[in-house]
């Protein structure tokens, strides 16, 4: 009971800027829980996906990888979609690259999406509990200004406390936020990474089967 009786006059000592700080830290908290789901779900989908492909392609079997990626919603099917399209009008490797780029330039915002809100929220709570601060001290040392002296100390320190609380809290906020940015930003990246891994391994492979059935032909003439 004590510790809740702390935090609410915690809560309640740190006056209105707690609530633009408190509206942040749940929009921030909102963000981030949607786009973890997010980018795992993602991640979970590619590789399913590319599971499935890898070994059809490897096998030339063109048509079922096609049938599989377009039917597909994922980032990855989308990547070698554009790559096998492409192909029906350009056999060149770096046609074929460009394509898939493409692609990529257009999934790649998808999962950076909202994330960079994280980090600025982070910043404007940590400005908005130093305003705070500012403004407590303010009222304080005006307060105690016109006071008997012997209440001036005690006066003067339940006001500072007090106006540090909003630092504290903004800190509190900032500090995780920061942190779950860094590693939305990683996951982010490497999901990107394994796109451009699997593009280049489509690329050899197609690039592969291409010299094989080139080569059967000319053995069959």
């Amino acid at each position: 009971m004590d510790t809740f009786n702390t935090v609410v006059k915690f809560f309640r000592d740190c006056g209105p800027f707690l609530y633009p700080s408190l509206t942040m830290m749940t929009l921030g908290l909102a963000i981030a829980i949607e786009r973890f789901i997010f980018l795992r779900r993602t991640r979970t989908e590619n590789r399913k996906l590319w599971d499935q492909v890898l070994p059809l392609l490897q096998g030339g079997q063109l048509r079922e990888v096609h049938a599989l990626t377009k039917a597909s919603d994922s980032a990855i099917g989308k990547i070698v979609t554009n790559g096998l399209e492409r192909m029906k009008t350009a056999r060149h490797r770096d046609d074929i690259d460009h394509a898939m780029e493409e692609g990529m330039m257009e999934i790649v915002p998808r999962l950076e999406k909202r994330t960079h809100y994280i980090a600025t929220f982070a910043n404007t709570v940590t400005l908005v509990g130093l305003l705070g601060t500012i403004i407590g001290l303010i009222k304080g040392f005006t307060a105690v200004a016109s006071v008997n002296p012997a209440e001036k100390a005690a006066m003067l320190s339940g006001s500072i406390s007090i106006a540090m609380n909003n630092t504290a809290f903004a800190l509190m906020v900032a500090i995780p936020f920061l942190l779950i940015h860094a590693f939305l930003q990683a996951r982010a990246g490497e999901i990107v990474d394994s796109l451009e891994a699997a593009k280049i391994t489509f690329l050899n492979t197609v690039q592969r089967l291409g010299s094989e059935g080139n080569r059967a032909e000319r053995a069959a003439s």
